[in-house]
């Protein structure tokens, strides 16, 4: 060959070589994958939001009951994305199995919806685990295909800095998808009001099924633009197969045949390098070991952290903030730190010598206990506000005077045998003792002015041991039927946003009772005297009319248990009062932020690094079997929290806090240890001997991209 030629042939292979001197055009199919991704996320995020409070709430689960049901979900859901990545690789490619599981998607978000909405009068129950499952195979199965199909469309290595501006767009997506829905949906819970009910899931989980369709409809539009790579194999198979043969034959011929190493028995039927290539796969999967436990912690932003947000005040004066509200802020800060680590957190961390990966994604486990120690101590905090429920061998027992009058009460209750009850006021007892047979309670009422005031007389109360409830006793003289009203009250806690509310009328019967929002005069509340229903009405300031005559004003709080007195006067003139059976809550919700900014500070320093020093260490076609692992992890980490709650160990949910704090502290105890036998590897000098410097640049870029994405659609 002459040295023109050379010359030549140097010049036209420079494109490809350096990538830099032909542009290539940027895919367009690419926005529509990112615009799939963005309505994927906002659809995933939005049901996972309200999702435990839908199953406290509406279906009636305990908390412990909700918290489980959600980490089964969540385990499911990242067991499920080896099955996604499985069927693309081996059987139907990324495009199909992307669109098939997204169908099952779409039904899983409409069978959800559908059981939210009570006319329909579904099982409600039966149709969200169905919905669930479904959910859980569509998110988790397209999980690992998506952002390695957006990657499909670019050529590597020419397109390198193309795909890095891709890596940046869909990364955006996801956390503004995220960060959109998260803020939307417990607003669409909250604020709307639909078939008559306080909350509106149906929207709530109907706007992200609707997000999630036309996702579908996005992504089929994009099919004519799209290069489609057909099934390659799945590699994890492929190692699956080598360790299961390698387990067999040394079962049958460790006598016989003894090897340096077990996975050395598996050389009669596999490639000897792709045995070196498992050994190696097998080190750096041995520093898995520890890292479920933090994600047992994470995850519980969404389940236990929640339901914490749910017993403080979210009032910011203008507007309240909502429990599942407060999940967005871990989107939005993962978008402001990421930044801020390269510039500001890693240096400052080299200062103090940290500087090592493993270091790194220590100090993250370390912070994520951290953030547990603090949610315990909030929740300390919390316990005081909680009320006394009724307890075994005990009844609780008031008495509210709806009379303009003071009354003594004389009583048979130990330490409580003579009362004054003033004017609109009330007694409280809320030890009551009962032996097994019951407690006869009996009283007799008489008035201190005896002369302008009714009488009540003497009258008795069978009080059950095996009721353990609250019992409460209305003098009312203006009730046509029944002077002394007995009816079983409510102290706990509402389990909604919105405070519970009794109205006791002594008036006239016939008379109805109007609640008024001072806000927007909007009517809240309209019944008829003596029906003492408990109801929920919204956080605000009222005026109480009786026949459109205003009684009194009320201020109700998040939280709150109240019951209203209401007194008819001979002038036809209305007088009341407000009590507080259960004190709002007064732990103010923005004390959950130290933990979630110290968890997401956790995150990613533990999630980012962890997943780029693995894939790093691992060899170069190993590197989607280590991401399918890792997600594993976070599977395995859901299935602990399902264990402790199940377990139900403590009372107090504090003390469980500390437990998961303890445990993530001994973790990464062992994770050091561990790390500190680590022999580190490098990938590129076990990869193939068949395979150019240039391909195993192109798997790399490749895979480190995938992985990368993957890492940030958690």
């Amino acid at each position: 060959m002459t040295e023109i030629e050379k010359k030549n042939e140097d010049t036209a292979a420079a494109p490809e070589v350096e990538g830099q001197v032909t542009k290539l055009p940027y895919p367009k199919s690419v926005f529509l994958i990112i615009v799939t991704e963005f309505c994927e996320r906002f659809t995933f995020y939005g049901m996972r939001t309200v999702l435990v409070l839908y199953l406290s709430r509406q279906l009636d689960y305990s908390d412990d009951a909700a918290t489980i049901i959600f980490h089964i979900f969540t385990m499911f859901l990242y067991f499920l994305c080896i099955f996604g990545a499985v069927l693309s690789d081996s059987w139907l490619g990324k495009f199909k199995t992307i669109l098939y599981l997204s169908i099952l998607y779409v039904f899983g978000t409409v069978t959800l919806t559908l059981g939210a909405i009570p006319p329909l009068n579904l099982p409600s129950r039966a149709f969200t685990m169905i919905a669930l499952a479904l959910i859980a195979l569509g998110s988790g199965g397209i999980k690992p295909c998506v952002s390695a199909f957006g990657g499909d469309q670019f050529k590597l290595p020419e397109q390198v800095k193309q795909i890095s501006t891709f890596f940046s767009m869909f990364y955006f997506s996801i956390n503004l998808g995220s960060l959109i829905s998260t803020t939307t949906t417990p607003i669409l819970r909250a604020d709307v009001h639909c078939f008559k009910e306080q909350e509106c899931y149906p929207l709530a989980f109907g706007l992200p099924a609707v997000l999630m369709v036309t996702a579908i409809v996005i992504f089929v539009l994009g099919y004519p633009l799209y290069k489609i790579k057909p099934p390659a194999g799945n590699m994890l198979v492929l190692v699956s197969k080598t360790i299961g043969n390698a387990i067999s034959t040394r079962c049958r011929e460790k006598k016989t045949n003894p090897r340096e190493h077990w996975l050395d028995y598996a050389d009669a039927k596999y490639d000897k390098q792709l045995i070196e290539d498992v050994k190696v796969l097998m080190r750096v999967l041995f520093l898995y070991i520890p890292l479920p436990v933090f994600w047992a912690l994470f995850d519980q932003q969404g389940s236990r952290w929640t339901f914490q947000a749910t017993r403080m005040d979210g009032d910011m004066g203008s507007w309240d903030i909502k429990p599942d509200q407060m999940q967005m802020l871990n989107p939005f800060l993962i978008l402001v730190l990421i930044p801020l680590y390269d510039v500001a957190f890693y240096p400052a961390l080299s200062l103090i010598g940290i500087r090592r990966p493993l270091q790194k994604l220590t100090l993250g486990g370390i912070l994520a206990g951290v953030a547990f120690i603090i949610s315990g101590v909030v929740e300390l905090q919390l316990e005081k506000t909680y009320p006394i429920l009724p307890e075994a061998n005990y009844a609780q027992l008031r008495i509210f005077n709806g009379e303009n009058c003071t009354y003594t009460i004389t009583t048979n209750v130990p330490d409580s045998r003579l009362l004054n009850i003033l004017p609109l006021g009330y007694y409280e007892n809320k030890y009551v003792p009962i032996s097994n047979s019951g407690f006869n309670f009996e009283y007799t009422i008489n008035p201190i002015d005896g002369d302008h005031c009714p009488d009540f007389g003497k009258g008795t109360f069978k009080m059950h041991l095996q009721d353990a409830t609250a019992h409460s006793l209305f003098m009312s003289s203006k009730n046509s039927t029944n002077k002394l009203i007995w009816y079983e009250d409510h102290v706990a806690k509402p389990t909604r946003d919105s405070p519970l509310t009794r109205c006791l009328s002594n008036v006239q019967p016939g008379k109805k009772i109007k609640w008024i929002n001072k806000k927007d005069n909007s009517l809240v509340y309209d019944e008829m005297a003596y029906e003492l229903n408990i109801t929920e009405i919204e956080v605000g300031n009222f005026d109480i009319l009786v026949n459109d005559k205003k009684a009194l004003e009320v201020s109700l709080r998040m939280g709150g248990v109240y019951t209203v007195i209401i007194n008819e006067h001979p002038d036809a003139k209305y007088s009341g009062n407000l009590i507080e059976i259960t004190e709002p809550n007064s732990v103010h919700i923005l004390w959950l932020v130290p933990q979630i900014v110290v968890m997401t500070l956790g995150e990613v320093m533990f999630s980012v690094t962890g997943i780029e020093f693995s894939y790093a260490q691992a060899p170069v076609n190993m590197k989607s079997v280590l991401q399918a692992c890792w997600l594993l992890t976070v599977a395995i980490g859901n299935v602990i929290v399902v264990i402790v709650a199940e377990l139900a160990l403590f009372d107090s949910q504090a003390s469980e806090f500390f437990l998961f704090a303890g445990l993530m502290f001994v973790d990464m105890l062992l994770f050091m240890v561990v790390a500190y036998y680590y022999k580190p590897n490098n990938p590129l000098a076990i990869a193939h001997s068949n395979e150019s410097e240039e391909e195993d640049l192109k798997k790399s870029k490749s895979d480190d991209f995938d992985n990368k994405l993957e890492t940030k659609q958690k």
